[in-house]
């Protein structure tokens, strides 16, 4: 297979489109797509959907995953020839509230080398491995515990989210004592915000009522609409702590969700995404509980 064949289909799928490949690779889209048509020859299956955006098929997935193998790689092997680091391309699926809370300080380790660079993913922790299974990313943050194929775990620790809501909400839903769940607005971060729907399924016993939800796709501004009173929701105890302290927000009942964390990369050996490893690594267990 032609590696440039393997960049050009590459370049599409990062870029969502033959047109955006053709501007990132500074070459004509006719001549994008006179790769992609080689290489589908080459190996005798369609690799690309034309979709919008564009995505790949299961055939390749295959190569799209070889291809991010390689440009890694690649970057390595001119670091090393030329004394000095070269663009690094490091791409990782994280779920919004991590990305939030624990995994900065490894933006301050991926800027301390120079040449890396960083390409982030936002995905729900139940779904990020999607994105390693079509090789759209080298490692992700996830919650499940069995390695896609190809890759290697790490348990990073545990993420404790807690019920919270203004207290002026919380006394306007209650009766006698009792929160009346079914009828208390609540906030979503997405329509796959499986933490969420679990635990709100949990407490109304399966119940649906006339539910008002509101969706807000945005960590921060989340937790701002539950401060403001626009439903209750699930926050991670360390965004949590400084509302709840201020008494901006307070827990609805003693209950909380944890949710083991694990860092899932590919199995293969690179000097950055090992470091990239170690960093998450690092972050995690300095924020996240045991």
């Amino acid at each position: 297979m032609n590696p440039l064949h393997l960049e050009t289909l590459l370049a599409i799928i990062d870029e969502g489109s033959f047109e955006g490949a053709s501007l990132a690779l500074s070459i004509s889209p006719s001549a994008v797509s006179q790769r992609v048509k080689a290489l589908e020859h080459s190996v005798g299956r369609v690799l690309v959907s034309r979709t919008q955006p564009a995505t790949a098929t299961e055939a390749g997935e295959v190569l799209v995953q070889a291809a991010r193998k390689m440009a890694l790689l690649e970057a390595e092997t001119r670091a090393q020839l030329s004394g000095r680091l070269a663009e690094i391309p490091l791409t990782v699926a994280i779920n919004a509230d991590s990305l939030s809370t624990w995994f900065p300080p490894v933006f301050d380790e991926v800027a301390s080398w120079g040449g890396a660079t960083l390409t982030l993913r936002i995905e729900d922790e139940a779904h990020t491995l999607s994105l390693l299974r079509r090789g759209d990313v080298l490692g992700a943050v996830t919650r499940e515990a069995n390695p896609v194929a190809g890759c290697e775990v790490i348990e990073l620790g545990t993420m404790r989210h807690l019920p919270v809501a203004t207290q002026g909400f919380k006394d306007f839903y209650t009766t006698d004592g009792v929160l009346d769940w079914v009828a208390m607005p609540v906030l979503r971060f997405g329509p796959k915000d499986v933490l969420q729907d679990g635990d709100l399924d949990g407490r109304v016993g399966g119940v649906v009522g006339r539910r008002r939800i509101s969706i807000v796709p945005s960590a921060e501004a989340f937790g701002e609409a539950i401060r403001r009173g626009l439903g209750w929701g699930l926050l991670p105890e360390a965004q949590a702590a400084p509302m709840l302290e201020s008494g901006d927000i307070v827990t609805l009942d003693e209950g909380f969700v944890d949710t083991p964390m694990f860092w899932q990369r590919w199995r293969l050996e690179s000097r950055s995404l090992a470091r990239l490893t170690d960093a998450v690594v690092d972050a995690a267990r300095i924020e996240l509980r045991a």
